[in-house]
This record gives structure tokens, sequence and C-alpha cells, in this order.
């Protein structure tokens, strides 16, 4: 399983998070622009940039390539329904959530479920993921960084809604 661990822990720098599988170290995720959800990964001995492009696509590519390359991709096929389709350079995930109520997601290949999201760390949740060994950890990791972008962007419409209802009920 592998989880985000917390800023500053298990030897990521200040700022940035570690990726543990198994409580060990396998890569780090540093946020390198919140608006623009982009993030900076280190997997192994690779720097991936994983951002949010125009279009609303989640792509990933490697530090050393062109910015309009996207080795992981991700994009969204029903706001309604909240589910979208990864393409893990050729390997195409389906994506939707198994709970709304927690913020968890299944990642399917056809009928086969190739991974789950969950979560850990109690008042302050962080997301986890649990995948089959036949998946890349590079994919992976884009996998956990996508469910943390969506928690994130859920996290603030809920907080979006309440302060919204807030200023209803004190118009009253």
């Amino acid at each position: 399983m592998l989880e985000l661990g917390r800023a500053g822990t298990a030897g990521a720098e200040r700022g940035e998070v570690p990726v543990l599988r198994d409580g060990e170290p396998v890569g780090r995720l540093r946020s390198t622009d919140f608006w623009k959800e982009g993030s900076a990964a280190v997997v192994g001995d690779r720097q991936w940039v994983l951002e949010r492009r125009k279009g609303g696509a989640l792509v990933g590519r490697w530090a050393t390539e062109p910015e309009d390359a996207a080795r992981l991709r991700a994009e969204q096929v029903s706001v309604w329904r909240g589910t979208w389709r990864a393409d893990l350079e050729g390997a195409v995930v389906d994506v939707a959530p198994a709970s709304w109520w927690q913020g968890t997601y299944r990642f399917t290949a056809g009928e086969r479920t190739v991974a789950e999201s969950g979560t850990t760390g109690g008042w302050s949740p962080r997301p986890t993921l649990t995948a089959g060994e036949d998946l890349p950890l590079d994919a992976q990791v884009f996998l956990l960084w996508l469910v943390l972008v969506l928690q994130r962007r859920t996290y603030g419409a809920a907080i979006g809604a309440a302060v919204a209802g807030g200023a209803v009920a004190g118009s009253s």
C-alpha cells in the first residue's frame, strides 16, 4: 500500500510529502502551484512534473521532457458521476468514486479492479492507494496524486458550500 506521509518526515525536506510503501519511502511529492494543481514528484531517481492542463486534463511527464509531453494523463468523463479515465502509458484505467462519504476511488481496467484508494490520518486524512504488482510504481504515484487533487477539490467545494450557506442564513 502506498500512502502520503506527513510533510518533512521520512527523509522528505520541508514542504515535501514522502510517498511511503509499507512505511518505507519510495518517493516524494511537492506542491509547486496550489491554484493550478501543480506538483513535482520524485520516484526513485526519476523526476516528474504533475500538472493540470488547459481543458482540465491532469498530466504527468518526466521533468526532462518538453512541456507538451504527457506520459500519464487523466481526464474527467462525467462531472455528475465523478468519473475519470486515466491513460497510464498505454494502460487505460477507469476511475470512479468507491465512497462519496469517505472520498475514496476504485480504479478498474475492464472488469478488473487494479487499485483502490483509502485514507489514513484521522483528523488530517491523507490518501492511500492499494494496487496490484502489475501497476508500475510511477503510475501508482500518479494515481495517488490524482486522488489527492480530487480530495482537495471536494474539500474546497464543501468549504465553499458551507461559506455560501452561512452567508445566505446570515442574511435572513
